[in-house]
């Protein structure tokens, strides 16, 4: 029998059935999505955060002594030539500073950068071996060989770099796997949700507790260091007063 709508009754549950088993796959859609969100307000972004299930189980990267006194903490992307021209002198700090400096880096991702979040996850798989710091400042200093590469050759040149890093002994395999990998991709999601806890305002960006470390007016490599060293000093020098 049809109703005066022209639709036969079946047709009309048929709807109704349809309907309300598309809003029971939208609210179990939420329902998930919100199991999965990260609650930040569990981390401190100004210490150094170990790995756990929300960030793949991967912990922040750290170069130089995790013992340090002072600690820097960077957000930045392979791909920004900033990010490459800061990493070096953050490197020669380290090195000034033996034992009293470390910098934790942590990826924030710029969108139109098109083989940033490739880059990240390469250099996150190499972390998986124990050979993140060498690879990512190998992606830093060979910047312009690979950021607007296609998929396929960009490959190859990760690939290439991490039989460098390695020496040969990395797991090829592996680290191409990881690449791709869930927990890689946690460990990238994460590293951003903080850096949008903290209202990264561009990359690199670099903080020392809490307190982000405006250089845009220090472009020159003496005026970076010229700040950088006033602002670890002072911290060094309040640590023994302490």
């Amino acid at each position: 029998m049809k109703s005066r709508f022209g639709f036969s009754k079946i047709a009309i549950l048929a709807i109704i059935a349809g309907a309300g088993l598309l809003t029971a796959m939208i609210t179990l859609a939420l329902v998930h999505k919100k199991a999965n969100e990260v609650d930040y307000d569990k981390y401190d972004a100004n210490v150094v955060i170990e790995g756990t299930e929300d960030n793949g189980n991967i912990p922040d990267h750290i170069k130089g002594s995790a013992d340090a006194p002072v600690k820097i903490f960077e957000y930045a992307d392979y791909q920004c030539p900033g990010c490459a021209t800061t990493n070096p002198r953050l490197n020669k700090l380290i090195e000034e500073y033996d034992g009293k400096l470390a910098v934790v880096y942590r990826n924030f991702l710029l969108s139109y950068h098109q083989n940033g979040t490739a880059a990240a996850s390469a250099a996150e798989a190499a972390g998986l071996q124990g050979y993140w710091k060498p690879y990512a400042d190998k992606l830093f200093a060979n910047q312009s060989s690979w950021e607007y590469a296609d998929a396929s050759d960009r490959t190859d040149i990760f690939v290439d770099y991490f039989e460098k890093v390695s020496d040969g002994k990395g797991d090829v395999a592996k680290f191409k796997a990881d690449m791709g990998s869930a927990e890689v991709k946690k460990k990238i999601d994460f590293d951003m949700g903080l850096g949008r806890k903290v209202d990264v305002p561009g990359t690199p960006a670099l903080y020392i507790d809490g307190e982000w470390i405006d250089f845009s007016n220090h472009g020159t490599e003496e005026k970076f260091y010229e700040l950088l060293r006033q602002k670890i000093d002072a911290k060094l020098n309040a640590e023994q007063e302490a």
